[in-house]
């Protein structure tokens, strides 16, 4: 009881205590408070609230141009990979492009090679012509004896006949030119298959050339395709023949480049001596306002001065001296009284540095050259180391070696067919490339006169092969194994090797002609022999074995 009382009695005691009225002041100071509180509590509510939006806006900003780097890094990586894919696209197209023209030329090409589903007729002889045999060693030895030798027994006199009558004709040339201006002529030098002695085909031509120099102060500064300075593929065998003085730099003195002024002066050339007019450089046979020789030009120069030498010394011979050809200048004919006449062709040259290579303006006796750039180019010609090679060759085969009858027997035959089916491309500058590569590659003994068969097939075999793979390379330039002996410019060894059947890659149809007219003459060859071959008994070809090309 007295426990209870107690709690009852302090829970009174504390409500009273507790009650408001005993703190009045205190409770008047809340209000006034709480306001300062909630009115700092909104200025920080609004602070807080600027803050975030600052920062918010400083966020967006970065992501924006955190997203404009990364656009501008796709659109680089994109303008890159789509470079990349038209790079490839380009690259590829072309090769496209490359492998479809060669589909399309050799689709061409099969078209008349394989006409109702016959046998290539580009394949290697032996498969192409099973049929076709050469006629044996015997009635190759009467063919020969009685076609080429019974017809080429006067060649050495009628080569010392014009070379005689060349020598008078262009003593009275220089007797008739001005020394001081006009050009100054050499002696002649016989090149070709008459000097080589394979000359078979009727009438017999002598080919001469004739070196030339202009007179005095010029000189000429040759240049080649293969100098150092680039040429187009269609100039490869062509050079340049610039006239220059004797004084001049090759590549010519400043002052004919640069303008000086008025109180300059060239201590090299006076004012007269660098002016050179046009008139004077036409005088001197150049093209018109250049310095270069001009082929047509000294065509022309040579054909008005060979007449004026045929006027001074025509009253000393009993024949006739004419120009044969309208295109070819330095064609000539005599003309006897008796009716004959004998040609040959004075062609004018300019000589390559101090070797035996020159520059000439036209080939009268193959059609070996195809059209020149322009008349400023010349193309250059090795007839001389060509002579040269053969004669060294030669001492080094057996006696009676065949090499040579090869050479005869295949210019013949090509050149019947020719008369029967016309003229092709292929020339017998063509045929004696062969032999030169032939007998470079073969050993001495391999060229004894029993071997006329198997070195006549051997010539056919690579003809043939060059024929199908349209290369038959010029036997001195890019060739490194020139004999030492013969002193043949290093400029043409170390040279691209140039190919001689480059222009029929180009001209389908003379490249058609060709191979049609080498594959009619293999069908014809017995035929063509056996008519010119006297009748051969049996017991002479017994035990001989046919062997099949």
């Amino acid at each position: 009881m007295p426990v209870g009382l107690f709690r009852v009695c302090l829970l009174v005691i504390t409500a009273i205590v507790n009650h408001p009225l005993f703190f009045p002041k205190e409770n008047d100071t809340v209000p006034e408070n709480t306001e300062e509180i909630i009115q700092k509590m909104k200025e920080r509510e609004e602070s807080l609230r600027l803050e975030q939006l600052r920062l918010e806006q400083e966020i967006a900003d970065q992501e924006a141009t955190q997203k404009a780097l990364e656009k501008a890094a796709v659109l680089v990586e994109e303008s890159k990979e789509e470079k990349v894919r038209w790079d490839m696209w380009t690259a590829l197209s072309m090769v496209i492009f490359l492998l479809i023209e060669l589909w399309r030329q050799d689709f061409q090409e099969g078209n008349w090679q394989d006409i109702g589903g016959e046998e290539d007729d580009m394949a290697v002889l032996g498969k192409a012509f099973k049929g076709v045999a050469l006629p044996d060693k015997a009635v190759l030895a009467s063919f020969y004896e009685k076609r080429i030798l019974g017809t080429t027994g006067d060649m050495a006199r009628m080569r010392e006949m014009v070379e005689g009558f060349a020598d008078d004709l262009l003593e009275a040339l220089r007797s008739v030119c001005n020394r001081d201006a006009d050009m100054e002529v050499e002696d002649c030098m016989g090149v070709g298959s008459m000097y080589e002695n394979w000359r078979v085909r009727k009438p017999f031509v002598c080919d001469l050339i004739v070196p030339f120099a202009p007179p005095e102060p010029y000189c000429f500064r040759c240049q080649t395709w293969c100098s150092g300075d680039s040429f187009p593929p269609d100039e490869q065998g062509y050079g340049t023949i610039k006239v220059c003085r004797a004084d001049e730099d090759a590549t010519g003195c400043i002052c004919d480049k640069t303008k000086l002024g008025e109180d300059m002066l060239c201590l090299l050339h006076s004012q007269v001596s660098s002016t050179r007019p046009s008139s004077e450089m036409e005088d001197l046979l150049c093209f018109k306002n250049t310095q270069y020789l001009d082929a047509d030009q000294v065509m022309k120069w040579f054909q008005i001065a060979v007449t004026k030498a045929w006027n001074r010394i025509s009253h000393k011979y009993e024949f006739d001296l004419s120009f044969s050809l309208l295109d070819s200048p330095g064609a000539l004919k005599i003309k006897f009284k008796s009716g004959k006449s004998i040609a040959f062709n004075l062609t004018p040259v300019v000589q390559y540095e101090n070797s035996d290579v020159y520059f000439i303006s036209h080939f009268p006796w193959s059609s070996l050259a195809t059209d020149a750039p322009s008349s400023t180019h010349w193309f250059l010609t090795f007839a001389v180391y060509e002579r040269r090679f053969i004669q060294l060759v030669s001492k080094t085969l057996p006696a009676n070696a065949c090499h040579v009858s090869c050479l005869q027997i295949l210019s013949f035959l090509h050149g019947k067919q020719c008369s029967l089916t016309g003229p092709s491309g292929l020339t017998n500058y063509h045929l004696k490339t062969v032999l030169l590569h032939l007998l470079q590659a073969r050993p001495s003994q391999d060229w004894a006169p029993e071997k006329l068969e198997a070195r006549l097939q051997d010539m056919l075999k690579f003809l043939e092969k060059c024929l199908q793979e349209k290369k038959l390379y010029h036997f001195f330039i890019g060739n490194g194994n020139v004999p030492a002996e013969l002193g043949f410019p290093i400029i043409f060894q170390r040279a691209e090797p140039l190919n001689l059947f480059r222009p029929f890659v180009l001209r389908r149809d003379i490249y058609r002609k060709m191979v049609d007219t080498f594959h009619e003459m293999l069908r014809n060859m017995s035929a063509l022999i056996n008519e010119y071959t006297v009748h051969i008994p049996l017991a002479h070809t017994n035990g001989i074995r046919k062997e099949p090309l």
